[in-house]
């Protein structure tokens, strides 16, 4: 018990370390950010894949558009100029004190209006302003337009033109006067304000011109780009590139990733702890299907991010069929469907890629019920191109794409990749010998009577290799009926009695007349008996049989004893008393289902041939106190075989040895002649006489 608790609790320990580095391992594999370096200009076609947005990321403007968007803008701008107050005019070049006077006025007006100087008054025309702000002290005085306010030599013209509507002036006199030198500008720009106002128009106008949302497609491969796809692969090219997707990520992100994935192993565990309790009892079995998942997922990184090819060359539907070979079709089918999901955060399409891969997860599954032959494998494989193709140019044209835009490229893709999967015949051999698990190709060439060792085993013992032909045989129809693995247990079968091999006379069904036993004391006899189960797995480990196979051999008796010489020695010596280990197999009891048929039907078989009479009377007698003898002895106590399950067992051994053991009828004797009888008589004399060789013959 202590032990027991002890393994659970280093299965617990593996278990949650095994999902944390899963977890870690995964989120180091999602792709990072990197260089964009693609070349591409207007008007030329799109020589790379087809692009799919890595990310959301916004669409820049191009320079000329937000310089056209900016200038107009500025058109707004209004600029702060603050007017001067200290215009102390004094009028000294003009004589005439009237003319002065008239002048002095003329003068005010124009500063009233405002002066600025030629350069501040061009650059805002230059910029498209309207009007400008005046600003008197610290408080606004008011807007005036741009055109109405007066520069030096605007303001010079002003005097002059209403100087010549004066009759009484002398506008050549003030010509000559050199007026201009009394003409300033009094509104002098305020470049604090200005800029302010000028920086938040420029903020106003936005750099951006929509977004692109992840995985939304950019440009199909050989497709012309224009200017709106132009624009969007700079977009791109800088949000990778640049300061926004390369600053590294954020926080929120990658507690995200790492949720999602997370979820994902969790599921993944829960699955079996719900369903397959039996598959966390071997650490061996649950690491194997974490390490699929991760190599399929480490090659889908590797083709993707540093060979930059097609992730549909990853062959995802590999994992479905090794996994198929090993365990159960809805284990397969899961544990590819939580793999497609990952590796659905490494692709740009993730909703296209995980859609055509769970589609032929779904037909590798189905098209794989048992693989007993590489034809099979291959089968899969062309089923699997035809689905990924026909899939594809489906949800092609329900896009909306054109017959004659279809990348039809990619069925050159779909056909390497179904290829790839025909490395899998390669790869399940490997698996069995780093894991100890056992396919059915394995066990179909296992089971192979013209092997080496079989061949070997029915030459050496012709008796014992008939009696393991119909145990196999029945032992196949027990498993059909209960659903346990009849390849295995026929397999099983074929081997259990492979120890008899080093002493074949010592087994009644290989004698002819003389039974060496005899000359054996009762125990003597027993260990012989009990020792081709020890035998059997000495030579079955020489060679290389699978562990499942060996456990054929060595649970088939369990821990039963040798009736017939126990039985014989409690006769003949009532009241000695028996050490019960000398007569009992040493097990270990049958821990399977397919186990505790090869003992039934071992027993059943054995047993058989001791009938005298094989009606279904006799028959039924006899599997009924075999089956129930076991039963009774609790060799099955550690077996998951039901009551039912041995039921039904009984049947079908009743129903097969009745049909191995029918009776036929006899043939009726032609009746003759008395003369034809003689006349036969002389000729087989004659026969005889001509047959015996001249010196044997009688003189």
């Amino acid at each position: 018990m202590k032990g027991k608790i002890v393994a659970l609790n280093i299965r617990y320990v593996v278990y949650t370390v095994s999902l944390m580095l899963a977890v870690v391992a995964i989120y180091f594999l999602l792709p990072k950010e990197d260089n964009f370096d693609r070349y591409f200009e207007i008007g030329k076609p799109w020589a790379y894949e087809t692009v799919m947005a890595p990310k959301d990321f916004a669409i820049y403007k191009s320079d000329d558009q937000l310089e056209k968007e900016r200038a107009e803008a500025l058109t707004r701008l209004e600029p702060y100029v603050a007017q001067s107050m200290d215009h102390r005019l004094q009028i000294t070049g003009i004589k005439d004190l009237r003319m002065s006077d008239w002048l002095l006025e003329r003068l005010n007006e124009v500063y009233e209006v405002g002066v600025i100087s030629l350069q501040d008054k061009q650059e805002f025309e230059h910029l498209g302003v309207k009007k400008v702000i005046v600003l008197e002290g610290n408080s606004v005085k008011g807007k005036v337009l741009l055109n109405s306010i007066f520069t030096p030599k605007t303001a010079y013209d002003y005097i002059i033109s209403k100087a010549s509507v004066e009759v009484w002036i002398d506008d050549n006199l003030l010509k000559t006067s050199d007026i201009v030198e009394y003409i300033e500008p009094n509104l002098l720009v305020d470049k604090v304000k200005t800029d302010q106002a000028l920086q938040i128009i420029v903020d106003g106008v936005m750099l951006t011109s929509g977004m692109v949302q992840k995985g939304e497609k950019i440009i199909d491969k050989g497709e012309v780009v224009v200017e709106e796809s132009y624009q969007i692969l700079k977009s791109l090219q800088r949000a990778v590139d640049g300061d926004e997707l390369s600053q590294g990520e954020d926080v929120w992100k990658i507690i995200g990733n790492v949720v999602l994935i997370l979820v994902l192993i969790i599921l993944f565990f829960a699955y079996f702890v719900l369903f397959r309790p039996k598959v966390l009892e071997s650490i061996r079995a649950t690491e194997f299907m974490i390490l699929m998942m991760l190599g399929i997922l480490g090659l889908l990184a590797l083709v993707t991010q540093y060979l930059e090819l097609n992730e549909y060359l990853v062959p995802f539907a590999m994992l479905a069929l090794v996994v198929r070979v090993f365990f159960d079709s809805r284990t397969a089918l899961y544990v590819h469907i939580i793999t497609v999901l990952l590796a659905g955060q490494m692709v740009p399409d993730a909703t296209e890629f995980v859609f055509l891969q769970i589609l032929v997860g779904m037909v590798a599954v189905s098209s794989l019920k048992d693989m007993n032959s590489r034809a099979q494998l291959v089968k899969s494989a062309l089923f699997i191109f035809v689905v990924y193709g026909v899939s594809f140019v489906a949800m092609e044209l329900a896009r909306g794409v054109e017959v004659e835009r279809v990348d039809w490229s990619m069925l050159f893709v779909f056909a390497l990749n179904s290829v790839a999967l025909l490395f899998a015949y390669g790869l399940i051999f490997i698996i069995e010998k780093l894991f100890g698990f056992l396919s059915e190709v394995t066990l179909v060439e296992l089971s192979n009577i013209n092997s080496p060792l079989l061949m070997e085993f029915s030459e050496k013992c012709p008796g014992t290799f008939q009696h393991v032909l119909q145990v196999s045989n029945l032992a196949v129809e027990v498993a059909k009926k209960i659903r346990a693995n009849a390849l295995l247990v026929r397999t099983g079968a074929l081997y259990h009695d492979l120890g008899k091999m080093v002493n074949p006379l010592y087994y009644t069904e290989n004698q002819t007349g003389v039974n060496p036993l005899n000359e054996l004391s009762y125990e003597e006899a027993a260990q012989v008996i009990i020792s081709h189960v020890q035998e059997g797995v000495k030579i079955a480990e020489k060679h290389n049989l699978p562990y499942q196979i060996i456990e054929f051999i060595s649970m088939h008796h369990g821990c039963s004893k040798v009736k017939y010489f126990y039985n014989s020695f409690k006769n003949q010596y009532p009241d000695k008393e028996v050490d019960e280990r000398k007569f009992t197999y040493p097990g270990p009891l049958p821990s399977t289902k397919e186990t505790a048929i090869l003992m039934m039907s071992d027993a059943v078989e054995a047993a058989s041939r001791s009938l005298k009479s094989y009606d279904e009377e006799s028959i039924s007698r006899l599997v009924e106190g075999v089956v129930n003898g076991q039963m009774a002895d609790g060799q099955f106590r550690n077996s998951p075989i039901s009551f039912r399950d041995v039921e039904v067992a009984k049947r079908v051994f009743v129903e097969k040895l009745q049909n191995i053991y029918h009776t036929r009828i006899q043939y009726p004797e032609l009746k003759v002649k008395k003369d034809e009888k003689s006349a036969l008589d002389e000729i087989n004399k004659t026969l005889r006489k001509v047959r015996t060789p001249y010196r044997f013959q009688k003189k």
